[in-house]
């Protein structure tokens, strides 16, 4: 399996609004360092995975969306905790949608997207693509 990784910062305000998350519950800001990364089985006749730039602008494209936002006031997240777990999910569906449209999108296998908090605090999540 073939992989490129696209990493980008954005920084995000929110509250996670249970004891749970102790200070967390009010409003802070979060600055987020998100791996994008695209998994291929078979590189193209091009003999990459994707276009890095192209990649990039896609990556970027979505970031832009939520960048210095209030992620309580963001339509996506109404009603939805959105702690680091459900942002890289986020993300990652919204890479995979945005990447059929792509050149040289169609036939990746997945896109992984791992949000860092911190050098020392990070999560991930992995999306299987369907087979064209």
């Amino acid at each position: 399996m073939f992989s490129l990784t696209i990493r980008r910062h954005f920084m995000i305000a929110h509250s996670l609004p249970r004891p749970a998350f102790g200070p967390a519950q009010g409003l802070h800001g979060a600055t987020f360092v998100a791996e994008v990364t695209f998994r291929r089985r078979e590189l193209t006749e091009d003999a990459i995975v994707l276009d890095i730039a192209a990649a990039g602008e896609l990556v970027d494209g979505i970031l832009a969306g939520l960048k210095y936002k209030n992620l309580n006031e963001h339509p996506d997240f109404r009603d939805v905790l959105t702690t680091t777990e459900v942002l890289a999910r986020y993300l990652a569906e919204q890479v995979a949608a945005a990447v059929r449209t792509a050149p040289d999108g169609g036939g990746l296998a997945g896109v992984d997207v791992t949000l860092r908090e911190n050098p020392d605090a990070w999560a991930s999540y992995s999306l299987k693509l369907p087979a064209e």
